[in-house]
């Protein structure tokens, strides 16, 4: 072969090279790299605390969360900006279809159970409350609390939600309200901190944020929540009583008492089964189930320890 032919065959591999190098985006591994993830913002103390030892495991790997609205979580996962979302429903069937009409295999896994919660302020006296009042209170049939106590002397209710876009309010709509819309005088603060802090100081106030937020750290029993408001006890019967009204302890998520629950899920669209893969596995194995465990949630795998308790 003469050198010209050599020259030119040595410069179409060198091409060929770069324009590989160009279009492969991620050049992670399963335990090394860097990569994006996008994360339901209401699930963002749990899962920060999952990458914090997921990294000190893997030194070599670097998770950068987005910690954002559902909605926007699975659309970065559908423009394939990541590989890797949390939220609270798996993909649509025409979200999967349109993954896969690009040659991709997306996958769901089940991460934990989660439970919403509703939160009023310290000086509210009603702890009680029904699916069904609950229901009333979101679709605006309900509008003062004496609607639904009647002694209560707290006026207009002041209902307040963490993000407008937030899976707590799609949970509210299609599970709650039966796909009924809500009312236009709810109110939609930043943040799950917000929400609670809007409520600690507003008498009238009752906010709907998931559980993952109310946890007391210097309790590690989980059988506590966070001091400056009070968690409602929810009952699915007809009328509220102490007997059948369950706030969301992790045993009462556990066994299904605790009437507002849903599902969390890893959405995985990773062809090269790389560090999204890794991640996965590692939050869902015993250890990462583990960590779940111990922010009060119910782990998926983990088996759950059951502590019966008197309020």
């Amino acid at each position: 072969m003469s050198v010209i032919k050599l020259f030119f065959l040595a410069l179409a591999v060198l091409l060929v090279s770069c324009q590989t190098k160009s279009t492969d985006k991620f050049t992670d591994t399963l335990t090394a790299g860097v990569i994006p993830i996008a994360v339901d913002i209401n699930f963002q103390p749990i899962v920060q605390e999952e990458l914090d030892v997921f990294e000190s495991v893997y030194p070599k790997a670097g998770i950068v969360p987005t910690y954002t609205s559902e909605v926007e979580a699975i659309n970065l996962l559908l423009k394939d900006s990541v590989r890797l979302a949390i939220a609270t429903r798996p993909l649509s069937a025409n979200e999967e279809a349109s993954l896969r009409s690009k040659k991709f295999a997306p996958r769901s896994y089940k991460l934990a159970t989660d439970g919403v919660a509703l939160i009023t302020n310290n000086r509210n006296p009603d702890s009680l409350i029904t699916v069904s009042q609950i229901r009333d209170i979101l679709t605006g049939k309900a509008a003062n609390w004496k609607d639904i106590f009647p002694k209560s002397k707290l006026g207009q209710f002041q209902v307040v939600f963490d993000n407008q876009n937030s899976s707590t309010v799609r949970y509210a709509i299609d599970s709650i309200c039966n796909g009924e819309s809500l009312s236009n005088k709810l109110h939609a603060q930043k943040t799950n901190l917000e929400v609670i802090d809007y409520v600690s100081k507003t008498p009238n106030a009752i906010g709907v944020i998931g559980v993952n937020w109310l946890g007391n750290e210097n309790d590690t029993t989980n059988l506590s929540f966070k001091k400056e408001i009070r968690v409602m006890a929810v009952s699915g019967e007809e009328t509220a009583t102490v007997a059948n009204s369950y706030k969301p302890f992790q045993a009462y998520l556990f066994y299904g008492y605790y009437p507002l629950t849903r599902n969390v899920f890893i959405i995985l669209n990773d062809p090269r089964s790389s560090l999204p893969s890794g991640l996965t596995t590692f939050l869902t194995s015993d250890r990462g189930q583990r960590i779940i465990l111990k922010s009060g949630l119910v782990p998926a795998t983990q088996p759950v320890r059951i502590v019966h308790i008197k309020e």
